[in-house]
């Protein structure tokens, strides 16, 4: 695996590149950075180019001066693929990394050979995002736009070792998914301003999440970028029966449960996410 520096968009983005064949672009969650994808690198390195940045404010990318959301992200891979002379590509995302996919293809579609995704947030989950049942779980969106948010978190290393690991292990069914890289995790996200960085996002997107949890987010055209999505059996935040809404957003839909895993398919079960991922692609013509 290769560890790359590149200046893209006004800022030097951090990435690991892998592999050869057709371009795949890996984009993170929360909170998560490019390591969570090395298993699947690992398993598709043999087929695909695999390009693995840190989002701005993760990792050892540059930091964003304040809130930065999906809008800002997808400018900035576009940004970036062009740096790297690659016109068009596939790209595969999770979490935050979905909702950066959405913009991504609503800006450049003929860019994108296809889309793959593992659970992320999309318009049609609506006001069932803000129903009781669901508030426990999504408090963390509210507290990390607080001012004292990164202070808090970041006070020690241990206690940032602690947050971190609430969200890896508490959303994932197979609970010793990050065993092996728990600690790297909590180095990355102590280090100056990866906290900050991270949560950006969350004040960014804070308005269309306010707007969605009241059903008022604005109706948009269907993506028409061939799209799969492969959705966790057991995403405690993100239940299965949200997307049934799928098919409003992406016009050309592959879907399907991944069972047997929470939160993150692609650290809890990478063989099949591997196979899953492969599998599209090559349906798609993109191998």
């Amino acid at each position: 695996m290769e560890h790359l520096t590149i200046e893209a968009n006004g800022a030097n983005f951090h990435l690991v590149r892998a592999g050869r064949g057709k371009p795949l672009l890996l984009l993170h969650g929360w909170p998560e950075f490019w390591l969570t994808w090395e298993p699947v690198m690992a398993r598709l390195a043999d087929c695909f180019m695999l390009i693995a940045p840190d989002l701005r404010g993760f990792g050892d990318s540059d930091k964003p001066d304040g809130p930065y959301g999906p809008e800002g992200h997808a400018a900035d891979m576009l940004a970036l693929m062009d740096r790297l002379g690659i016109a068009r590509f596939g790209a595969v995302g999770h979490d935050v990394g979905g909702a950066v996919m959405q913009p991504l293809a609503r800006q450049a579609p003929d860019r994108l050979a296809g889309l793959f995704f593992f659970d992320f947030v999309y318009p049609g989950i609506g006001p069932r995002m803000a129903a009781p049942d669901r508030l426990n779980h999504i408090w963390y969106q509210s507290f990390h736009q607080m001012e004292m948010a990164p202070g808090l978190v970041g006070a020690s290393r241990e206690s940032c070792r602690l947050y971190i690991a609430h969200f890896l292990k508490g959303w994932s069914h197979r609970k010793s998914a990050f065993n092996d890289v728990l600690d790297d995790f909590a180095d990355n996200f102590f280090r100056d301003g990866n906290l900050a960085g991270g949560f950006a996002h969350y004040r960014a997107s804070h308005a269309g999440r306010v707007a969605m949890m009241k059903g008022e987010t604005p109706q948009l055209p269907p993506i028409h970028v061939p799209t799969c999505v492969r959705w966790a059996e057991h995403d405690p935040l993100f239940p299965y029966a949200w997307t049934d809404g799928l098919g409003e957003t992406f016009a050309e839909l592959d879907l399907a449960m991944f069972p047997d895993v929470g939160h993150f398919p692609h650290r809890e079960d990478p063989d099949r996410a591997a196979t899953e991922i492969a599998a599209y692609f090559q349906r798609i013509g993109w191998s």
